[in-house]
């Protein structure tokens, strides 16, 4: 990876639902495997892991699979490799009974592309009550977030391009900041841009996350 950050990256996130009879130890080995996915070319970051907060009564997660690639083609790639493939089919299918995914481009993208370990971040997804109204409004919205909060050390908003796998769920946002504690200092001020928005919205996702201190942050 080279040592300057792009203009712009492909953020990918993979939501996952552990089910309760799964064995812990197979849960261990699908997080294990998919951290391991760091070492294939097209991967710039990858962090996988246990969601320390969801807040979301409609749909809840268990694990979260965060990853950054350089392009379209990049993430293209990363999916079709047969190593992917193998972890997918043999460690992650058989523990999990919900999965989602959101894919989006970061534009005008700045700071590490590699989420130092012990970081925290927030994913955030919406879905719109109508396909197009009020996308600009919510973007916005989301995007004046960093200059809110002092605490939030990046931030990437975008549009999914892949609808397959995302529920309907349109608009994806990430916020990384330096711990779990600071996130929950964003709480009043994050609800007073929800109640902004919420006339757009049928629905949003909010998860935080701690990237594990022990896993590899980039390859």
């Amino acid at each position: 990876m080279s040592s300057s950050a792009p203009s712009q990256i492909i953020e990918h996130v993979v939501l996952l639902k552990a089910k309760s009879s799964a064995d812990p130890s197979a849960i261990g080995d699908m997080v294990r495997n998919l951290n391991g996915l760091a070492t294939l070319d097209s991967v710039l970051h990858i962090s996988a892991g246990p969601v320390a907060r969801c807040r979301s009564t409609a749909l809840t997660f268990t694990h979260l699979l965060h990853s950054r690639y350089r392009s379209k083609s990049d993430l293209a790639s990363y999916t079709d490799d047969p190593v992917h493939v193998s972890v997918v089919a043999n460690y992650v299918l058989p523990v999990v009974d919900d999965v989602m995914a959101v894919d989006w481009v970061a534009y005008d993208f700045s700071g590490p592309v590699a989420i130092p370990p012990g970081s925290s971040l927030r994913l955030t997804v919406m879905k719109l009550k109508e396909e197009e109204v009020g996308k600009g409004e919510i973007l916005g919205i989301v995007r004046g977030m960093k200059g809110k909060f002092d605490s939030i050390e990046q931030l990437t908003v975008g549009e999914n391009f892949s609808p397959g796998r995302s529920k309907g769920f349109s608009i994806a946002s990430i916020a990384v900041v330096k711990d779990l504690e600071s996130l929950g200092e964003q709480s009043d001020l994050v609800n007073e841009q929800k109640d902004k928005a919420r006339e757009f919205l049928d629905g949003v996702v909010v998860l935080d996350y701690a990237v594990p201190a022990s896993v590899p942050a980039s390859l």
